[in-house]
């Protein structure tokens, strides 16, 4: 039977695509290093483990109450956003969801009709112009300057508005990027849009991982007008390694939080129950455990951003934030007579046995990701392979 255009015109994820052939090779006996997943090497500390089984065992294990999400996390969600972002929400304003992924694609699905178009910078996540296309939506990119760490200006974002703009995709700090908007350049790009009712999808996945003096300012606190047309998606993912949890969360606007908890009804029903018992402990909780991770990538980013510059026709902006560095490795593509950044990790893989992902499933073609949530052993053991093969 035939399949839809819909799927056939849907791209595979890169990251899970460059995970899978890894691991294909790891089952060959080959020994990879994988600088892929972006997911944290901890392990969800043990009181938020904790909170899920007595919550499992007290018996949460039915349909949430109601399906966009248990009362007491969307509190904690709100009490969170208050406390760390300056953002004052109703629990009424929040939506929990199947991962920040689905947070996401409610929200296309709930503000977009065909030929909706969807201002996205680049490099971008790879699931934001694919779910945008499922909802009808047209991608419309914005391409950011190595000079300027891949962060795009506000004349670039006014230069991509027509009167088919309905939304625009916001990511700080940035996968696959690893930089950060300062405040002053989210009160910049915000001045752009004031009084334009184009809605914001503020990514904030890794708001708690921010490296040296760089301060995070959430876009919706830029004005009333900002918080009045932003959604902002966040989740337990990155921040308290529940990767596999699957707990997201989104606020917002009342109305676009209730169209968005409309389509979750007739789809997932919401994540489950116990589930998220356990990120009301990781929000309320104690925080030590998050700062103990945060330090950890910062000793990491700062390796590996000196390694990767030290290299031949490398240039690695700095990261701020998030785990992934994003370096420019176009230098390197004559010598090694590759034609873009597909080859490039194609040959990385197959030769040297290193794991990264192709720019290009970013938007940017001249660089790849590395994601460095994984041990400084291993870190070192992939770059000194990484060396070798550019030598």
């Amino acid at each position: 039977m035939k399949l839809s255009d819909r799927v056939l015109n849907l791209a595979e994820s890169a990251t899970m695509a460059v995970s899978g052939r890894a691991a294909q090779l790891r089952r060959e006996g080959k020994d990879i290093v994988s600088f892929g997943a972006g997911e944290p090497d901890f392990d969800t500390p043990d009181h938020i483990k904790q909170a899920a089984i007595d919550a499992l065992q007290g018996g949460a294990t039915k349909y949430a109450t109601p399906s966009s999400g248990i009362i007491p996390l969307k509190e904690a969600v709100a009490a969170k956003l208050s406390r760390e972002n300056s953002l004052d929400y109703d629990p009424s304003q929040v939506i929990v969801s199947v991962g920040g992924k689905e947070a996401l694609y409610l929200a296309f699905a709930t503000l977009l009709d065909e030929g909706d178009e969807v201002i996205i910078p680049a490099p971008y996540w790879v699931s934001y112009p694919e779910q945008a296309a499922l909802c009808g939506g047209v991608p419309v990119y914005i391409l950011g300057d190595v000079s300027n760490s891949f962060k795009i200006t506000p004349a670039q974002l006014e230069s991509a508005i027509t009167p088919r703009t309905k939304a625009f995709v916001f990511n700080s700090p940035s996968n696959p990027g690893g930089f950060l908007y300062t405040p002053a350049e989210v009160d910049a790009l915000a001045a752009v849009l004031e009084g334009k009712d184009i809605a914001v999808f503020s990514d904030e996945m890794y708001d708690r991982i921010i490296f040296g003096d760089e301060t995070f300012k959430s876009y919706a606190t830029a004005s009333a007008h900002a918080y009045d047309h932003t959604i902002t998606f966040n989740a337990g993912s990155k921040t308290y390694a529940m990767t596999g949890w699957r707990v997201g969360y989104a606020a917002g606007p009342a109305d676009i939080i209730k169209g968005m908890a409309k389509i979750q009804t007739q789809t997932t029903s919401g994540t489950f129950t116990f589930g998220q018992h356990g990120l009301v402990a990781a929000l309320n909780g104690d925080q030590a455990c998050v700062e103990e991770m945060r330090q950890e990538f910062q000793v990491r980013a700062n390796h590996i951003h000196a390694r990767l510059n030290a290299l031949d026709g490398v240039t690695c902006p700095r990261p701020s934030g998030s785990f992934y560095a994003f370096p420019d490795v176009s230098g390197t593509f004559a010598k090694l007579g590759v034609s873009g950044s597909i080859e490039f990790a194609q040959r990385l893989l197959e030769d040297s046995h290193v794991a990264v992902v192709p720019g290009e499933a970013f938007g940017v073609d001249s660089g790849v990701r590395l994601s460095f949530a994984t041990s400084m052993e291993m870190i070192d053991k992939g770059l000194d392979r990484l060396e070798s093969f550019l030598a």
